[in-house]
C-alpha cells in the first residue's frame, strides 16, 4: 500500500439516538480517484462532513495526509479542496470577488489570487456576466464557482459531494476532464455521487457505506470479482443470468446486490400491478 491520503479508524458520529456514521474504517491511497457510495441516508454526506472539519465525530479518528485533524485542523484545511452539499456561497459578491476572497483566505497573494481568480473563471465559462452577484446565479453555475474555489489553491485532497448534479453535459465533461488531470498529478479526489455511471467512468476505487457501516471497499475490479463469485452460488444466480456471456457487471449492478437493492426493486405497488 502506498501512501495514505484519508484514513479513518471506528470514525462514528450520533445525533440522539440515531447512529449516522458507525465503525467506519476508511484508507484511500494518495492519487486515487476514490468513489463514496450509498442509498440516500446512508452516511455520506455526514462522513464528508466529518473528514472536511465540518462535523465532530461522536467517536474515533481522522488522518488526512498524515496529518490528525482532531490535533491539526488547520494544517489539514490548508491542503484540501471540498464541495459541500450545501454550497453556502455569499450571495453579494460577484464570481470573480468571491474567488478572490477565497484565494485570500488560503495564503494566496493579491496578485496570484486574480490571476488563478480570473483563469478559473473562464474554464469554468463564467466569466461572461462579471457584475452579476451570486445570488443570481442559476444552481449550475453556482455548483461550478463552488468548484473554482476548492481548487482556487492547489489542494492535495478533493473531497466533492454530488458536483455533477445541475451541470449541463458540456460542462460535465470538461470538469471531468479536470479532475482527470488532477488525479495524473497526484491529487487524490474523495467523490460522491447517485450517477453510478459517472463513479464507474472516474474513479478506479470505491467504498459502499449502507446504514452507516461500510460493507465493501476495494478496486471496482476487485468488488466485481466478489460480487461475481458470490453470484454464482444457487442463491444469487439471477445476477449472472441476466447478463450476456462475457459481459462485465456494472457498477451499479454490483452496488445493488451489495446493498440488497434487488430484493427491494422487486417490490411493486398494488395499483400498479
Amino acid at each position: 500500500m502506498g501512501e495514505l491520503a484519508i484514513q479513518t479508524e471506528s470514525l462514528t458520529r450520533s445525533f440522539g439516538v440515531l447512529t449516522a456514521v458507525d465503525q467506519v474504517y476508511l484508507t484511500v491511497e494518495a492519487g486515487q480517484f476514490f468513489g463514496f457510495l450509498g442509498p440516500n441516508g446512508a452516511g455520506k454526506s455526514t462522513t464528508i462532513k466529518m473528514l472536511t472539519g465540518l462535523l465532530q465525530p461522536s467517536a474515533g479518528r481522522i488522518r488526512i495526509l498524515g496529518h490528525d485533524l482532531e490535533r491539526e485542523p488547520i494544517e489539514v484545511k490548508r491542503r484540501i479542496g471540498v464541495v459541500p452539499e450545501g454550497l453556502s456561497l455569499f450571495d453579494r459578491l460577484t464570481g470573480a470577488e468571491y474567488l478572490n476572497f477565497v484565494g485570500r483566505m488560503y495564503g494566496l497573494d493579491s496578485r496570484t489570487a486574480g490571476q488563478r481568480s480570473a483563469e478559473l473563471l473562464d474554464f469554468m465559462q463564467l466569466n461572461d456576466r462579471p457584475k452579476t452577484l451570486v445570488a443570481d446565479f442559476s444552481h449550475g453555475m453556482q455548483k461550478k464557482l463552488a468548484l473554482a474555489a476548492a481548487v482556487i489553491h492547489g489542494p492535495q485532497v478533493l473531497f466533492l459531494d454530488e458536483p455533477f448534479e445541475g451541470v449541463d453535459a458540456i460542462a460535465a465533461g470538461t470538469l471531468k476532464a479536470m479532475l482527470n488531470r488532477m488525479v495524473a498529478r497526484g491529487v487524490t479526489i474523495f467523490l460522491t455521487s447517485h450517477v453510478l455511471e459517472i463513479v464507474e467512468r472516474l474513479c478506479s476505487h470505491v467504498a459502499i457505506i449502507h446504514k452507516g457501516r461500510i460493507v465493501a471497499q476495494g478496486s471496482i475490479e476487485e468488488l466485481r470479482a466478489g460480487v461475481e463469485a458470490r453470484a454464482a452460488s444457487a442463491a444469487s444466480a439471477g445476477l449472472l443470468a441476466e447478463r450476456e456471456e462475457g459481459e462485465k457487471l456494472t457498477l451499479e449492478q454490483i452496488f445493488l446486490e451489495i446493498v440488497g437493492g434487488r430484493r427491494e426493486a422487486a417490490q411493486e405497488l398494488s395499483w400498479l400491478a
